[in-house]
């Protein structure tokens, strides 16, 4: 009765997905992002070792789009200076390894960049805990905020959420 109505459900948590998102700070977006490109990644290794070819390609992609249009694409290296640049190589590097991992089927690769990801989105929660107010974390903020607006990186987030 209860789980015949999976587009109901899938409805909601895009509803759930995108509410967060618009109430979201800056600093819990860059999350978001990091917690779907985690994800992403998860699901990829289960599809490999599954051999379900077309979906471990599909989160492969999801989780390299969150990257490189997500996290990479919003750093602002003028504001950001060595750390937004020292990023911005990182992101790259995840970027390469997922692909191998994925041409090559080697999971450990993807681990490699769980890892990555997972120490990153530690440090932006702690920042997130540590800096409480707007005046404190605009200099954060501004490292990763680009000049296309608020409204574009939610809209962004909100796609790249969806795992």
């Amino acid at each position: 009765m209860f789980g015949q109505n999976k587009r109901g459900v899938s409805g909601y948590a895009q509803v759930n997905v995108e509410t967060g998102v618009l109430a979201a700070s800056p600093n819990k977006l860059i999350i978001m992002l990091y917690e779907g490109a985690i994800t992403a990644c998860y699901s990829a290794i289960r599809h490999m070792q599954a051999a379900e070819v077309q979906k471990k390609g599909d989160m492969f992609s999801q989780a390299i789009m969150i990257i490189e249009s997500g996290l990479r694409l919003s750093l602002n290296k003028k504001t950001g200076g060595e750390i937004a640049e020292s990023l911005d190589a990182l992101y790259a590097y995840m970027s390469n390894r997922l692909t191998m991992a994925n041409v090559h089927n080697q999971p450990e690769l993807v681990y490699e960049v769980i890892k990555l990801l997972t120490e990153l989105k530690s440090a932006w929660e702690a920042i997130g805990n540590i800096q409480t107010t707007p005046q404190a974390t605009a200099p954060v903020i501004a490292m990763v905020q680009p000049n296309q607006g608020a409204a574009a990186v939610n809209r962004n987030i909100a796609n790249y959420a969806k795992v």
